[in-house]
Formats: structure tokens, sequence, C-alpha cells
């Protein structure tokens, strides 16, 4: 069929940039949403070359799911989206199926055409049950909600920026198929901020920054990391859900341009066991009347008072949090010392084997790291549980607690059961969203040898939440 004939919508790079900005600024000036959803909707109107919107959501433990929707029915059912929540593992069973999305048109999205196909927007959507209020397995709208609550009591902004490693592999599908051929390819064995111009592992991040920066990113560096095959693309901060979203987004351009490369983009946080892994280091701070209330001049590390209280919450509740941000089979491995692994429930500005780390910054940048994340875990989990541990936990009566001899759990058994013993996550997430979750996370765990050992297994990835092969599990 002659692709002349289409007329689908494809913008160069500069007008998606700007496009994508505006809708960025609207967002975070907090413009009202019936106004934005207003906009929105005539803008789908008048522009004949859109022929699909393609929604966006989040299961429970964080993989992300797309639907297109044709332009003219969205526009005249945007307020019934159902969707068939049983086919999603973790949301609903059989006999309660039936869920809605409602569009967050905020978070609307000009994506290239030539990666995502012309003719197409995204926007992100919340998940709303059938008596219409907000499903309680969608913890993107519970982290909303937080974000929300914290602007309307205090006037906070709650920021996040994230750090999200992750390693391009030879091959399409170079998970899926580890547990037919043992291994993965490297493409490139420079290593840290080494890839000569135009090879493989520079051309795939040169494309991903430029996606990116068209999508409204607002790039800052990019650049191979330390493991061979290895890399990292940073970006601006943004506020909590956004920058969650954004986490969403870059995965799946980093996958999309992958795959389109005939490679695999791949976030397992320790996919070979004999170099560093990849973190998901989140950057946080909260900003009150335009102003970073973590800021203090003649602060201890020129930290105020409000963020050393916020730090020792976090690691008040480490072990409780663990699960969530280190949420596979896989992750643990990445929690080792020998590869400058952030195990310990302590706070330092210089040392990395810290769970919390207080980066170098300014009146603008000052900010706390957690570092012991894993770019597998569902972003807006992490942002929840790390966020309302800070605003909202309590400092445990731990002597010297900032710099305790105080360990991560080493293995997923060891966090399921500080998770499940945990009454702030009971209070966080509810205790039937709390159990689903830990069951998952127990399925995957029980597909799997019990002792990690000192190499990969087919298993971990093979049933790893995010290369979910359905054929598989139901093959178990």
């Amino acid at each position: 069929m002659a692709t002349e004939l289409r007329e689908f919508l494809m913008l160069s790079y500069r007008e998606l940039e700007e496009l994508n900005l505006a809708a960025k600024e609207q967002r975070k000036n907090r413009v009202d949403p019936a106004k934005i959803q207003e906009l929105r909707i005539k803008y789908l109107n008048d522009e004949n070359r859109i022929k699909a919107v393609t929604v966006l959501f989040t299961d429970l433990e964080g993989r992300l799911h797309m639907l297109d929707y044709d332009k003219k029915f969205l526009l005249k059912s945007f307020d019934n989206l159902t969707f068939d929540g049983s086919s999603i593992r973790g949301f609903t069973p059989q006999r309660e199926s039936d869920l809605r999305l409602a569009l967050d048109w905020s978070a609307f999205y000009w994506a290239p055409g030539d990666v995502f196909g012309p003719g197409k927007v995204l926007v992100f959507a919340d998940v709303i049950d059938k008596d219409g209020t907000p499903f309680a397995g969608d913890i993107r709208g519970k982290l909303k909600t937080l974000a929300n609550d914290a602007y309307a009591k205090n006037g906070y902004v709650l920021h996040a920026a994230n750090e999200i490693e992750g390693f391009l592999f030879q091959g399409l599908d170079a998970e899926r198929k580890f547990h037919e051929t043992g291994k993965f390819e490297y493409v490139n064995t420079g290593g840290y901020y080494h890839s000569l111009p135009g090879d493989s592992l520079r051309t795939f991040i040169d494309s991903v920054a430029e996606v990116q920066r068209a999508m409204g990113f607002e790039n800052e560096k990019d650049h191979p990391e330390v493991a061979p095959s290895q890399f990292e693309i940073n970006y601006t901060y943004g506020e909590v859900v956004a920058a969650a979203d954004q986490i969403q987004l870059y995965k799946l351009i980093c996958r999309q341009v992958a795959t389109r490369m005939g490679m695999t983009a791949s976030f397992l946080p320790k996919p070979v066991v004999d170099v560093n892994g990849s973190g998901m280091h989140t950057n946080i701070s909260v900003n009150k009347d335009g102003k970073n209330i973590f800021w203090k001049a003649d602060g201890e590390e020129q930290l105020s008072e409000f963020a050393w209280q916020f730090a020792d919450r976090i690691l008040s509740a480490g072990r409780d949090l663990c699960l969530m941000l280190n949420a596979s089979v896989n992750a643990y491995r990445r929690l080792d010392p020998h590869f400058e692994a952030p195990n310990q429930i302590k706070v330092s500005a210089t040392d990395r084997g810290s769970m919390v780390r207080v980066p170098i910054g300014n009146e603008r940048s000052s900010r706390l790291e957690v570092r012991s994340v894993g770019p597998d875990a569902n972003p807006y989990l992490v942002m929840l549980g790390i966020f309302d541990a800070g605003l909202n936990g309590t400092i445990a009566p731990i002597e010297n607690l900032r710099q305790a001899e105080r360990y991560l759990p080493d293995n997923i058994y060891d966090a399921l059961s500080d998770f499940r013993a945990s009454k702030w996550v009971s209070a966080l997430l509810g205790n039937d969203v709390k159990e689903r979750y830990a069951e998952l996370k127990q399925a995957s765990a029980d597909r799997c040898p019990r002792l990690l050992g000192t190499f990969v297994k087919s298993q971990e990835v093979q049933y790893h939440h995010e290369v979910y092969n359905q054929y598989l599990w139901n093959r178990f």
C-alpha cells in the first residue's frame, strides 16, 4: 500500500520537542485538568493526521501496558474506556474483571513517527475500579494522591531525577531466549565513557538521546557505563509522577530503538555476574514556594534539618522498602559489595556502598540519592515508598542510625519476609494489594533456585516480571 496516500502525522524532531516542552510546562504549572482536557480534545479533533491514541498504564509489578484506540472512537468514548483487569497479573480475579482507564490528559506526549509509527500520540492513564473509585492496585494513582496531598497540605512539590542504567545485547529478544542460549552477548567491551563514534553502543545511545530530546526529556548527559555494553542516558528532574512516567518512557524508547537495530536493551539488574550491575539511582528533593527546602548553606553537608530527617526516615524503613526497590530474584545479585553495591543501610556523602548518598549540590540541585534501586522496579512504587517514608514515616530508635552496621537483605526471601511483616507497608498499600504484590514476588522466587550461586540461572531471567512470557509461565 502506497505510504504517500496515508497522510499520517510525521513531525520533525524540533516540532516534537516544542510541543512536548509546552505540555510539560502546563503540567509543571498545575494548569486546571479540565482546561488541559479541553485543549487536548480540541487538538485531536482538529488534527486530521492522527489515526490513533496509545494509552499507557502500569501493572502492580511495573510492566508498562499499551492499548491503541482509534482516535474517533476515543473522542466519543474517553470517559468509558474499559478493559479486562483479570488479564493483567496482580490486578483482579476473573470474577471481578472490569476496570476503566481514566486518561491523564496532562501526561500527553508527541512521539517520533519514525520510531513509534506515524499518526500516533501517547497518553498515560490511571486505572479506575468498576464503582468509579481509584483502583487499589494502581500505584500511579496512589502516587498522584500522595503528591497532591503533600502540595495541598504543606505546599510541597516532590521532585525526582533518575539515573537508569541498562545493557545493550546482541540479537532480538535476548532475554526471552536466555533459557535456550544461557548467555548474553555484548555489543561493546569498551567500558566507562569509552565508545567510538559510530559503533553500535554509541549509535544506540545517540538514537535514544535524540528521541528523548524530541519528547521533552531535557537531556543532560549520556555515556557508556562501567560494565561492557552498559549505558546511562541522563535527563533533568521532574515532579514525582511525571518523573515516574518518564522512567516508563525511557525504558520503552530504549527497547524500541534497540529492537529497530536488531538488538536487545535489558534492564535486568545483574544480567552478567562478573561485571557491575545496573541500578536506578533515584535523586529526590522537595520544593516549597519555589525553593529547594533540602538546601541549607551552613547545614551539615549543606543539607537542611528537614532533609536529614527525611533521610533518617528512609533509613528507618530500609528493610521494609527493599522489596519495592529490588523487585526480582536477579536484583539481589546486584547488592554485592564487591561491585560498589549500595547494600548498607546508612547515609554518606562519599561511600557509594550506602543506601542513601548526599551528592555535591547547590541551592538548586541539593538532593538525596537513594542508590539501592534496581532498574526493573515499578517506578511508581519506588517513588511512593521513598516519599511516603521520607515525609510520613517514623525515625527508628537506632543508635547512630546514619552509620549503623545494618544491611539490606541479600536475597528475595528475606526481603519478602520483611515486606510481609511491615505495618508501614500495610498502611501504605492496604493489606490486599500488599499480599497480591508479595504473592507475585513469591511465585517468581519459587520458580528459581533458592540460592543465587555464582552464575545467572535461566529461571531468574525467563520468570522475571519484565521478561514476561505467558507461554513459559503457563507451562510451569
